[in-house]
């Protein structure tokens, strides 16, 4: 195990390196100027030397080939440059929106996982039963259905039927005040958490139906093992891993931020945060977001595979002589 940890830690570093040079190349590939972007009209103003300064002091006036080794070797000891909009250095700035980020992911989790798994198991379960029928109409229609339709329509029914709009454009943290922050949170978190609790129960419902068909669950039967023993104990523990993959994956998309779910309901998050750096030709913070999320989807791969481990014993990363 240890070994593999290390293998997997090694690995991490051409991933990251080979996300920095793309987002560091794209991102320049965007047309418009950084120092217009950031002045707005008032950039007209600059006189030639103002603007030669404001490309010295954000190092814009170097080659892009000498701009991508300076930013790596700042980098490599955790620096990631300044924010030209925030005036403030990026991974602080970073650090200020991922905790909207991360409840928003976590909560949208929790919903998906307690609504998708166990209508997953009781339409494998139940085959071709009623239960099943509506376990497989709610997954259809919420794969169909856009974030942002749901969205639109959990505020358009709040504000015109109940009378009532999530308190957003004032968000308020866990930490200062829990009541007003989940009343702020919960619908986005439905809003996501809707049609990944459809992803999760049409896994769970396949894999369960695929274990249920394997010889030892009939022989746990023929001993006189009952069903939900059987269910629980045997089927569900190996039809966990499809559900366990699609869950991690899952996972390191919202915490790469959700753009759209953030601007609806206005959210300070990555999502929101990593549009405006786009828009506002921000390079700094859209390169340090990229980084950031890219090391958030390597180290969460990398949880799911030694998850993989405590569901199911047979799976070993230990090398035998």
């Amino acid at each position: 195990m240890a070994r593999y940890l290390a293998q997997r830690i090694v690995a991490f570093i051409p991933i990251l390196l080979g996300v920095s040079i793309l987002i560091f190349l794209m991102i320049r590939f965007v047309p418009g100027d950084a120092i217009i972007a950031m002045l707005g009209t008032e950039a007209g103003m600059l006189t030639e030397a103002q603007r030669r300064a404001l490309e010295a002091y954000f190092g814009l006036d170097k080659p892009v080939i000498e701009q991508y080794f300076v930013w790596l070797g700042n980098a490599l000891q955790g620096d990631l440059g300044l924010s030209v909009r925030h005036g403030a250095p990026v991974l602080q700035v970073i650090l200020q929106r991922f905790p909207v980020t991360l409840q928003l992911a976590v909560m949208a989790m929790v919903i998906a996982l307690a609504v998708g798994l166990p209508l997953g198991i009781l339409s494998a379960v139940r085959h071709n039963s009623l239960i099943d029928l509506i376990g497989r109409l709610f997954a259809l229609v919420g794969l169909a259905m856009p974030n942002f339709l749901l969205g639109t329509l959990i505020i358009y029914v709040l504000s015109v039927y109940f009378r009532i709009l999530p308190n957003s454009g004032n968000f308020v943290s866990l930490t200062t005040d829990p009541a007003q922050n989940l009343g702020q949170m919960i619908f986005p978190a439905i809003t996501l958490g809707f049609s990944f609790a459809a992803s999760v129960m049409r896994t769970t419902r396949s894999a369960m139906l695929e274990v249920l068909g394997q010889d030892y669950i009939r022989t746990a039967r023929s001993k006189g093992l009952r069903d939900a023993v059987i269910n629980r104990r045997h089927a569900l523990r190996n039809a966990l891993i499809p559900v366990i993959t699609i869950a991690g994956v899952e996972m390191g998309y919202l915490l790469g931020g959700t753009v759209i779910v953030e601007e609806i309901f206005a959210l300070p998050g990555l999502g929101r945060l990593v549009f405006n750096a786009i828009s506002q030709r921000d390079y700094a913070l859209v390169q340090g977001i990229a980084l950031f999320i890219a090391f958030n989807f390597v180290a969460i791969n990398l949880a799911v595979d030694l998850l993989y481990t405590a569901v199911d014993p047979r799976i070993t990363y230990d090398r035998k002589a």
